[in-house]
Protein backbone atom coordinates (compact mmCIF):
# COMPACT_ATOMS: atom_id res chain seq x y z
CA UNK A 1 0.00 0.00 0.00
CA UNK A 2 1.04 3.47 -0.56
CA UNK A 3 1.63 4.17 2.82
CA UNK A 4 4.21 1.18 3.49
CA UNK A 5 7.69 1.87 3.37
CA UNK A 6 10.07 4.76 4.15
CA UNK A 7 8.69 7.86 2.12
CA UNK A 8 12.29 8.14 0.38
CA UNK A 9 15.38 5.69 -0.09
CA UNK A 10 18.17 7.10 0.66
CA UNK A 11 20.89 5.46 -1.62
CA UNK A 12 23.18 2.90 0.32
CA UNK A 13 26.14 3.15 -2.63
CA UNK A 14 28.92 5.50 -2.78
CA UNK A 15 27.96 8.94 -2.85
CA UNK A 16 27.06 10.31 -6.43
CA UNK A 17 27.85 13.21 -8.34
CA UNK A 18 26.59 15.50 -11.47
CA UNK A 19 28.49 13.37 -13.89
CA UNK A 20 25.59 10.41 -12.72
CA UNK A 21 23.05 12.19 -13.42
CA UNK A 22 23.83 12.90 -16.87
CA UNK A 23 22.50 10.78 -19.46
CA UNK A 24 23.87 9.58 -22.87
CA UNK A 25 21.27 11.55 -24.91
CA UNK A 26 22.94 14.41 -26.89
CA UNK A 27 21.35 17.73 -25.32
CA UNK A 28 19.61 19.45 -28.72
CA UNK A 29 18.34 22.65 -27.26
CA UNK A 30 19.44 26.30 -29.05
CA UNK A 31 23.41 27.24 -28.58
CA UNK A 32 23.04 29.43 -25.64
CA UNK A 33 19.27 28.65 -24.50
CA UNK A 34 18.97 29.37 -21.06
CA UNK A 35 17.96 25.59 -20.38
CA UNK A 36 21.60 24.34 -20.36
CA UNK A 37 22.39 26.36 -17.18
CA UNK A 38 19.02 25.00 -15.54
CA UNK A 39 19.93 21.37 -16.45
CA UNK A 40 23.70 21.72 -15.34
CA UNK A 41 22.43 23.36 -12.02
CA UNK A 42 19.67 20.42 -12.05
CA UNK A 43 22.12 17.70 -12.64
CA UNK A 44 24.43 19.26 -10.12
CA UNK A 45 22.28 19.69 -6.78
CA UNK A 46 20.65 15.89 -7.70
CA UNK A 47 23.48 14.46 -5.43
CA UNK A 48 22.51 16.72 -2.76
CA UNK A 49 18.87 14.34 -2.52
CA UNK A 50 21.08 11.49 -1.19
CA UNK A 51 19.05 9.15 -3.13
CA UNK A 52 19.20 6.32 -5.55
CA UNK A 53 18.67 7.49 -8.91
CA UNK A 54 16.04 4.96 -9.63
CA UNK A 55 14.09 6.87 -6.99
CA UNK A 56 14.23 10.07 -8.81
CA UNK A 57 11.15 10.74 -11.43
CA UNK A 58 10.86 13.59 -14.18
CA UNK A 59 8.07 14.58 -15.47
CA UNK A 60 7.62 16.92 -18.55
CA UNK A 61 4.28 17.89 -20.92
CA UNK A 62 5.52 19.63 -24.42
CA UNK A 63 7.86 22.41 -25.03
CA UNK A 64 12.02 23.17 -24.83
CA UNK A 65 12.04 22.67 -21.47
CA UNK A 66 10.31 19.29 -21.87
CA UNK A 67 12.87 17.57 -23.29
CA UNK A 68 14.35 17.84 -19.49
CA UNK A 69 13.83 13.84 -18.76
CA UNK A 70 15.60 12.39 -22.00
CA UNK A 71 18.98 14.01 -20.42
CA UNK A 72 18.54 13.14 -16.26
CA UNK A 73 19.46 9.70 -16.05
CA UNK A 74 16.66 9.05 -13.69
CA UNK A 75 13.75 7.80 -14.18
CA UNK A 76 11.33 10.16 -16.21
CA UNK A 77 8.21 10.72 -19.05
CA UNK A 78 7.99 13.34 -21.34
CA UNK A 79 3.98 13.73 -20.96
CA UNK A 80 1.78 15.04 -22.92
CA UNK A 81 0.75 19.44 -23.55
CA UNK A 82 -0.64 20.87 -19.93
CA UNK A 83 -0.88 17.60 -17.97
CA UNK A 84 2.69 16.87 -16.53
CA UNK A 85 1.06 17.98 -12.91
CA UNK A 86 -1.78 15.44 -13.48
CA UNK A 87 0.41 12.41 -14.03
CA UNK A 88 3.07 13.23 -11.81
CA UNK A 89 -0.08 13.43 -9.42
CA UNK A 90 -0.73 10.14 -9.66
CA UNK A 91 2.78 8.92 -9.66
CA UNK A 92 3.17 10.93 -6.65
CA UNK A 93 0.18 9.27 -4.65
CA UNK A 94 0.67 5.74 -5.41
CA UNK A 95 4.26 5.53 -5.20
CA UNK A 96 5.60 7.86 -2.30
CA UNK A 97 9.26 5.92 -2.09
CA UNK A 98 9.65 8.70 -5.04
CA UNK A 99 11.19 12.01 -5.64
CA UNK A 100 9.08 13.54 -8.06
CA UNK A 101 10.21 16.66 -10.06
CA UNK A 102 7.62 18.30 -13.23
CA UNK A 103 9.42 20.23 -15.77
CA UNK A 104 7.14 22.93 -17.98
CA UNK A 105 7.60 26.09 -19.02
CA UNK A 106 4.88 29.36 -19.56
CA UNK A 107 3.65 28.30 -22.35
CA UNK A 108 2.66 23.99 -21.11
CA UNK A 109 1.87 25.06 -17.49
CA UNK A 110 -0.18 28.37 -18.00
CA UNK A 111 -2.25 27.76 -21.23
CA UNK A 112 -3.48 24.51 -21.95
CA UNK A 113 -2.00 22.77 -18.61
CA UNK A 114 -3.08 26.02 -16.28
CA UNK A 115 -5.99 23.66 -14.53
CA UNK A 116 -3.61 20.90 -13.69
CA UNK A 117 -1.33 23.07 -12.24
CA UNK A 118 -3.47 25.13 -10.02
CA UNK A 119 -5.34 22.12 -8.36
CA UNK A 120 -1.56 19.61 -8.30
CA UNK A 121 -0.93 23.60 -6.17
CA UNK A 122 -4.02 23.47 -4.18
CA UNK A 123 -4.05 19.89 -3.49
CA UNK A 124 -0.19 20.12 -2.35
CA UNK A 125 0.80 16.69 -3.56
CA UNK A 126 4.72 16.14 -2.97
CA UNK A 127 5.85 17.75 -6.13
CA UNK A 128 8.46 19.88 -7.25
CA UNK A 129 7.39 22.06 -10.07
CA UNK A 130 10.14 24.14 -12.18
CA UNK A 131 8.72 26.67 -14.22
CA UNK A 132 10.57 27.71 -16.94
CA UNK A 133 9.41 31.00 -18.11
CA UNK A 134 11.06 32.71 -21.28
CA UNK A 135 7.16 34.85 -21.83
CA UNK A 136 7.45 33.26 -25.47
CA UNK A 137 6.52 29.96 -27.16
CA UNK A 138 9.84 28.45 -28.42
CA UNK A 139 9.18 25.30 -29.66
CA UNK A 140 6.25 26.49 -31.95
CA UNK A 141 8.72 29.23 -33.12
CA UNK A 142 8.09 32.52 -31.47
CA UNK A 143 4.57 33.01 -30.24
CA UNK A 144 3.33 35.44 -27.79
CA UNK A 145 2.75 33.21 -24.65
CA UNK A 146 0.64 33.58 -21.15
CA UNK A 147 3.47 35.51 -19.91
CA UNK A 148 4.45 37.16 -22.64
CA UNK A 149 3.97 41.27 -21.49
CA UNK A 150 0.93 43.69 -23.21
CA UNK A 151 1.41 44.88 -26.60
CA UNK A 152 4.51 42.25 -27.29
CA UNK A 153 4.75 42.09 -30.92
CA UNK A 154 5.31 38.11 -32.01
CA UNK A 155 4.28 36.02 -34.82
CA UNK A 156 1.03 35.28 -33.49
CA UNK A 157 0.36 39.38 -32.19
CA UNK A 158 2.07 41.33 -35.16
CA UNK A 159 0.26 44.38 -33.50
CA UNK A 160 0.67 43.19 -30.49
CA UNK A 161 -0.50 41.35 -27.95
CA UNK A 162 -3.91 42.59 -26.14
CA UNK A 163 -3.75 39.96 -23.38
CA UNK A 164 -2.52 40.61 -19.42
CA UNK A 165 0.05 38.57 -18.54
CA UNK A 166 -0.40 35.88 -16.28
CA UNK A 167 2.16 36.91 -12.64
CA UNK A 168 3.60 32.68 -12.04
CA UNK A 169 4.42 33.80 -8.89
CA UNK A 170 0.91 35.49 -7.91
CA UNK A 171 -0.94 32.95 -9.44
CA UNK A 172 0.54 30.12 -7.67
CA UNK A 173 0.25 32.33 -4.00
CA UNK A 174 -3.35 32.80 -5.29
CA UNK A 175 -4.19 28.98 -5.47
CA UNK A 176 -2.71 28.45 -2.06
CA UNK A 177 0.64 26.92 -2.86
CA UNK A 178 2.55 26.11 0.13
CA UNK A 179 6.16 27.06 -1.35
CA UNK A 180 6.33 29.61 -4.23
CA UNK A 181 10.05 30.61 -5.38
CA UNK A 182 11.54 32.42 -8.12
CA UNK A 183 15.02 32.02 -9.56
CA UNK A 184 16.92 32.78 -12.73
CA UNK A 185 18.32 30.96 -15.26
CA UNK A 186 21.96 32.54 -15.31
CA UNK A 187 22.67 32.26 -10.77
CA UNK A 188 23.76 29.50 -10.66
CA UNK A 189 24.00 29.76 -6.66
CA UNK A 190 20.67 31.02 -6.27
CA UNK A 191 19.08 28.74 -8.70
CA UNK A 192 20.86 25.90 -6.58
CA UNK A 193 19.92 27.44 -3.29
CA UNK A 194 16.03 27.91 -4.26
CA UNK A 195 16.25 24.13 -5.38
CA UNK A 196 17.62 22.63 -2.31
CA UNK A 197 14.73 24.74 -0.28
CA UNK A 198 12.11 22.95 -2.62
CA UNK A 199 13.46 19.61 -2.55
CA UNK A 200 12.91 19.85 1.39
CA UNK A 201 9.82 21.44 1.20
CA UNK A 202 7.01 18.67 1.80
CA UNK A 203 4.26 19.12 -0.66
CA UNK A 204 4.36 21.23 -3.50
CA UNK A 205 7.20 23.77 -4.15
CA UNK A 206 6.79 26.00 -7.32
CA UNK A 207 9.73 27.70 -8.40
CA UNK A 208 9.68 30.00 -11.32
CA UNK A 209 12.84 30.19 -13.39
CA UNK A 210 13.57 33.14 -15.50
CA UNK A 211 14.65 31.15 -18.44
CA UNK A 212 16.44 33.10 -21.58
CA UNK A 213 15.33 32.73 -25.91
CA UNK A 214 18.26 33.89 -27.44
CA UNK A 215 16.69 32.55 -30.27
CA UNK A 216 12.80 34.13 -29.78
CA UNK A 217 12.92 36.58 -27.12
CA UNK A 218 16.51 36.89 -26.33
CA UNK A 219 17.34 39.57 -23.32
CA UNK A 220 14.24 39.71 -22.02
CA UNK A 221 15.40 39.27 -18.74
CA UNK A 222 18.63 41.55 -19.25
CA UNK A 223 17.76 43.98 -16.94
CA UNK A 224 18.11 41.49 -14.14
CA UNK A 225 21.62 39.89 -15.23
CA UNK A 226 23.14 43.05 -16.64
CA UNK A 227 25.76 44.02 -13.41
CA UNK A 228 25.25 47.33 -13.27
CA UNK A 229 20.72 47.23 -13.92
CA UNK A 230 20.30 44.70 -11.85
CA UNK A 231 21.98 46.21 -8.41
CA UNK A 232 18.90 48.70 -8.62
CA UNK A 233 16.17 46.01 -10.35
CA UNK A 234 16.73 42.49 -8.22
CA UNK A 235 15.35 42.55 -4.92
CA UNK A 236 16.83 39.13 -3.35
CA UNK A 237 14.32 38.19 -0.51
CA UNK A 238 16.11 36.42 2.57
CA UNK A 239 14.06 34.96 5.56
CA UNK A 240 14.49 36.99 9.01
CA UNK A 241 16.08 39.99 7.03
CA UNK A 242 14.83 43.53 6.02
CA UNK A 243 13.82 43.50 2.47
CA UNK A 244 16.45 46.13 1.01
CA UNK A 245 18.69 46.63 -2.06
CA UNK A 246 19.88 48.40 -4.50
CA UNK A 247 23.35 50.21 -4.36
CA UNK A 248 24.54 50.61 -0.27
CA UNK A 249 21.28 48.49 0.31
CA UNK A 250 19.96 52.59 -0.10
CA UNK A 251 16.82 51.00 -0.87
CA UNK A 252 13.84 49.22 1.35
CA UNK A 253 10.21 48.05 0.80
CA UNK A 254 7.66 49.14 3.52
CA UNK A 255 4.08 48.61 3.74
CA UNK A 256 2.36 51.65 2.42
CA UNK A 257 -0.29 52.87 5.71
CA UNK A 258 -3.14 54.59 3.24
CA UNK A 259 -3.59 51.27 1.28
CA UNK A 260 -1.44 48.73 2.65
CA UNK A 261 0.09 47.86 -0.59
CA UNK A 262 3.90 47.37 -0.77
CA UNK A 263 6.27 50.41 -1.96
CA UNK A 264 9.78 50.97 -2.41
CA UNK A 265 11.11 53.79 -0.62
CA UNK A 266 14.92 55.43 -0.01
CA UNK A 267 15.86 54.44 3.60
CA UNK A 268 16.26 57.13 5.30
CA UNK A 269 17.06 56.83 9.35
CA UNK A 270 13.46 58.02 10.03
CA UNK A 271 12.16 54.63 8.50
CA UNK A 272 14.63 52.44 8.67
CA UNK A 273 12.61 50.35 11.48
CA UNK A 274 9.84 50.35 8.68
CA UNK A 275 11.57 48.36 6.68
CA UNK A 276 9.33 45.14 5.99
CA UNK A 277 10.74 41.64 7.86
CA UNK A 278 10.60 38.74 5.59
CA UNK A 279 8.82 36.00 6.79
CA UNK A 280 8.20 32.88 3.98
CA UNK A 281 6.65 31.19 7.18
CA UNK A 282 3.83 33.37 7.57
CA UNK A 283 0.12 32.05 7.27
CA UNK A 284 -1.30 34.24 5.52
CA UNK A 285 -0.62 34.82 1.88
CA UNK A 286 -0.88 38.66 1.64
CA UNK A 287 2.71 40.18 2.17
CA UNK A 288 3.59 36.97 -0.12
CA UNK A 289 1.51 37.94 -2.80
CA UNK A 290 1.92 41.53 -2.37
CA UNK A 291 5.83 41.45 -3.57
CA UNK A 292 4.97 39.32 -5.70
CA UNK A 293 2.94 42.61 -7.22
CA UNK A 294 6.06 44.24 -7.05
CA UNK A 295 7.52 44.00 -10.16
CA UNK A 296 6.55 46.15 -13.44
CA UNK A 297 5.79 43.58 -16.03
CA UNK A 298 6.97 45.50 -18.58
CA UNK A 299 10.27 46.79 -17.29
CA UNK A 300 10.96 44.06 -14.67
CA UNK A 301 12.23 46.88 -12.04
CA UNK A 302 11.72 46.09 -8.57
CA UNK A 303 11.98 42.28 -9.81
CA UNK A 304 12.10 40.18 -5.96
CA UNK A 305 13.83 36.70 -6.64
CA UNK A 306 13.97 34.06 -3.42
CA UNK A 307 11.51 31.73 -1.62
CA UNK A 308 7.84 34.14 -1.31
CA UNK A 309 6.37 31.62 0.63
CA UNK A 310 7.00 27.96 2.95
CA UNK A 311 4.25 26.73 4.84
CA UNK A 312 3.34 23.93 6.55
CA UNK A 313 -0.13 22.43 4.94
CA UNK A 314 -1.23 18.65 4.97
CA UNK A 315 0.30 16.49 2.41
CA UNK A 316 -2.01 15.39 -0.03
CA UNK A 317 -0.41 11.64 -1.23
CA UNK A 318 0.10 11.59 3.07
CA UNK A 319 -3.83 12.25 3.61
CA UNK A 320 -4.76 9.99 0.51
CA UNK A 321 -2.41 6.85 1.97
CA UNK A 322 -3.93 7.47 5.73
CA UNK A 323 -7.89 7.22 4.10
CA UNK A 324 -6.50 3.78 2.54
CA UNK A 325 -5.10 2.56 5.14
CA UNK A 326 -8.25 3.18 6.93
CA UNK A 327 -10.42 1.84 5.00
CA UNK A 328 -8.55 -1.76 4.83
CA UNK A 329 -8.53 -1.73 8.89
CA UNK A 330 -12.62 -0.94 8.33
CA UNK A 331 -13.79 -2.82 5.73
CA UNK A 332 -11.01 -5.53 4.37
CA UNK A 333 -10.10 -5.91 1.07
CA UNK A 334 -11.93 -4.13 -1.38
CA UNK A 335 -14.11 -5.30 -4.21
CA UNK A 336 -13.41 -3.91 -7.66
CA UNK A 337 -16.36 -5.05 -9.21
CA UNK A 338 -18.68 -4.16 -6.29
CA UNK A 339 -17.23 -0.32 -6.59
CA UNK A 340 -17.53 -0.24 -10.52
CA UNK A 341 -20.93 -1.26 -10.61
CA UNK A 342 -22.16 0.57 -7.28
CA UNK A 343 -25.83 0.39 -6.54
CA UNK A 344 -27.06 2.69 -9.39
CA UNK A 345 -27.30 -0.48 -12.25
CA UNK A 346 -29.83 -0.83 -14.78
CA UNK A 347 -30.80 -3.92 -16.50
CA UNK A 348 -31.94 -2.85 -20.40
CA UNK A 349 -34.24 -5.04 -22.44
CA UNK A 350 -34.66 -4.37 -26.02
Amino acid sequence: MPGDGPRLVPRSELPLTARDFKSDQEVRWCPGCGDYAVLAAVQGFMPELGLAKENIVFVSGIGCSSRFPYYMNTYGMHSIHGRAPAIATGLASSRRDLSVWVVTGDGDALSIGGNHLIHALRRNVNLKILLFNNRIYGLTKGQYSPTSELGKITKSTPMGSLDAPFNPVSLAIGAEASFVARTVDSDRKHLTEVLRQAAEHPGTALVEIYQNCNIFNDGAFEVLKDKDQAEEAVIRLEHGTPIRFGADRSKGVVRDPATGDLKVVPVTPDNEADILVHDIHNTSPTTAFALSRLADPDTLHHTPIGVFRSVDRPVYDTLMSDQLDTAIEQNGKGDLATLLAGKDTWTVIS
